[in-house]
């Protein structure tokens, strides 16, 4: 009876929280797929993951291997390294025109942990906050294991799949909304916002006191127009970004932030307690990364020249109806007279041709069965084979 008593208190004491009922990020599990695969000797086409086929940059490979030649790496301030802020800082005024207080700069472990840091200082559990369908999953997973409701504004074609502040009012009429968060360059669409787009967008949010997220993420991967940054735009806007895309430090786990003054000191509380600080090798190597601009842009021409193999081997292949590829290094591709579900499709795509791409069921759950990405971060060669591996396919699959 004690044993029986026993297995059922411990039974109860390892039951998962409700917070922790998130859905999988689908996009790790075909990784993990894909990897048996080559576990087993076959040859995949990585393009379910937005992960650059480029290393690091030299100089912040350098970097590091001279920090760890020196010994000793320690904790930094919570807020990141002094001369890592400023040079972020720098990268604003070169980049964009724009001056941005070093002060207002806090650095994070990648865009992953600033999403935390963000959400946690900006919302209560309850709050009701606007992101678009499709978009980055783990916006609203995050947004839900931490109490709060993601609400889903559907885009369309004829916005460009951007968010308009007309649609973003609409659904705060219905009932209010706390905030809003915005990609552009966008995952998984590749779409962008104008100028305009962005500021009406702003302008909108701020007349209903709706708080502003940006996630610049993909930034410098802009093939259409350049980017506009949010933080040119307004002092209030939160603005959050990485140096895992443009700078092909995806495994570095380094990003930033730059977050309102009034934020400063409550997400730098956070951070304390949360990470005490992000990792000082990666902020060194951050920080050098910023030297090899010419060597990013490099990298990017090929992502055009991806982009360009896909687009015009696509519709050959079958594959004729996607949506505009302004920046990143995506194609969300129109599968619908293929198959009404997404993920059974790429399964199938992965098991027979040996190309992992990430079903549209991942970025939206309820048009997304319609829909692939493809990820054309990697080489050209690989491009070119999964374009010849998807045109000996797909005639098979038709529905």
């Amino acid at each position: 009876m004690n044993d029986t008593n026993s297995i059922r208190r411990a039974r109860g004491l390892l039951t998962p929280s409700a917070r922790s009922e998130v859905p999988p990020f689908m996009v790790m599990d075909v990784m993990a797929e894909a990897a048996r695969i080559e576990a087993a000797g076959g040859h995949v086409i990585h393009m379910e993951v937005g992960q650059p086929a480029a290393s690091a940059p030299a100089t912040a490979l350098a970097a590091a291997q001279a920090a760890l030649v020196a010994g000793r790496i320690d904790y930094t301030s919570a807020l990141g390294m002094p001369s890592l802020r400023a040079r972020i800082a720098r990268h604003y005024r070169e980049t964009y025109g724009c001056h941005v207080d070093p002060e207002r700069i806090i650095v994070t472990t990648g865009s992953s942990g600033a999403f935390v840091l963000a959400f946690l200082a900006m919302f209560e559990p309850g709050d009701r906050v606007a992101i678009t369908s499709p978009g980055y999953p783990p916006y609203r997973h995050i947004l839900t294991a931490l109490g709060c409701e993601p609400v889903l504004i559907e885009t369309h074609s004829e916005t460009r799949h951007a968010l308009t502040g007309e649609m973003l009012l609409a659904a705060h009429r219905k009932t209010p909304l706390k905030g809003v968060l915005i990609a552009s360059p966008a995952n998984p669409t590749g779409t962008m916002m104008s100028r305009a787009a962005l500021t009406g967008l702003m302008t909108a949010a701020d007349s209903e006191g709706i708080r502003f997220i940006s996630d610049e993420i993909y930034h410098g991967l802009d093939y259409a127009f350049p980017a506009v940054t949010a933080a040119e735009l307004s002092s209030d806007a939160l603005v959050i970004n990485s140096f895992s895309k443009y700078f092909c430090m995806t495994g570095w786990r380094a990003g930033w932030m730059v977050v309102p003054e009034s934020l400063v000191r409550p997400v730098e509380r956070l951070q304390q307690n949360l990470s005490i600080s992000v990792p000082t090798l990666s902020q060194i190597a951050a920080e050098a990364a910023f030297e090899s601009r010419a060597d990013m842009e490099i990298i990017k021409h090929g992502y055009q020249d991806n982009r360009r193999i896909l687009m015009d081997g696509l519709p050959e292949a079958g594959l004729r109806a996607f949506l505009p590829a302004d920046g990143a290094f995506y194609l969300y591709a129109d599968v619908s007279k293929f198959t009404s579900n997404s993920y059974e499709f790429t399964k199938r795509m992965l098991a027979e041709t040996h190309v992992a791409a990430t079903p549209g069921v991942d970025f939206d759950p309820v048009r997304g069965h319609q829909f692939v990405r493809f990820s054309y971060a990697r080489s050209a060669d690989d491009m070119h084979e999964a374009v010849k591996r998807m045109a000996q396919w797909l005639p098979r699959q038709r529905r």
